[in-house]
């Protein structure tokens, strides 16, 4: 069974351009024909995104029924904004893993397990989208407390995981911990950030158990280089007997 996952930090879908404008996100998104998608800095109640709880508006506009959300950061002037997951498939169970650390801003990593149809080779899916921290201390501190979650040592080692999301990983290093926990990335991934001309690698998916990454690439198209200040990155994964 091949799964498309894409994992894009949307920025409040506040664009390059300084613009509100979630139909140009979603529009950005609908390009890829994804079965997944792991959101990053999706706003709820936000007065510069007109209140919108965006992984509804996104969500309608895509056609996802199923989704999760969980809230990061509470702004002061009200509402705030997270992780999202939108997904084809019905999300039986979602939790909120929080990852931060003393003095720093809250980050976290949305845990949602996806019923899989009748034909897959699997019951279910694991997702995690996270969203990592800016200095380069706090994204080991962040990875370590993940690596050992409940969540996800309660995972059967055949089963299928995905985690994606924004990794701020600036030197590219972070999977020298992911990789002897059984994670396995492609070599060399895109450049997605900024989104005008991409020089970091800040976002990344790696895939676990019974999953392989057949291809990752990055978001180019006309929308994907001003609706966000991260390029989308997409991954087709195919789910394989562990």
């Amino acid at each position: 069974m091949n799964v498309r996952v894409v994992s894009y930090n949307i920025h409040k879908c506040i664009g390059t351009d300084g613009a509100y404008h979630p139909e140009r996100t979603a529009e950005t998104l609908a390009h890829f024909n994804a079965d997944i998608l792991l959101l990053q800095e999706v706003d709820e109640g936000a007065n510069r995104s007109k209140r919108d709880r965006q992984v509804d508006r996104l969500g309608d506009l895509l056609g996802f029924a199923h989704r999760a959300f969980a809230v990061n950061v509470h702004l002061r002037s009200g509402g705030g904004y997270g992780n999202a997951i939108l997904s084809r498939w019905p999300i039986v169970e979602d939790r909120n893993i929080d990852l931060t650390t003393p003095l720093k801003k809250r980050r976290s990593v949305l845990h949602a397990r996806v019923q899989l149809p009748s034909e897959a080779v699997h019951s279910e899916l694991h997702l995690f989208n996270v969203h990592l921290g800016l200095a380069q201390y706090e994204r080991k501190m962040q990875l370590a407390m993940f690596l050992k979650s409940d969540a996800l040592a309660n995972i059967d080692a055949t089963i299928p995981v995905v985690i994606g999301g924004d990794f701020n990983d600036v030197w590219g290093n972070l999977y020298k911990r992911l990789e002897p926990n059984g994670f396995r990335r492609l070599p060399k991934p895109p450049r997605t950030f900024p989104a005008r001309l991409p020089l970091r690698s800040l976002d990344s998916v790696y895939v676990r158990g019974g999953a392989d990454l057949t291809t990752v690439f990055r978001g180019d198209h006309e929308t994907a280089r001003i609706a966000s200040d991260h390029r989308p990155l997409v991954a087709d994964v195919i789910l394989r007997k562990g």
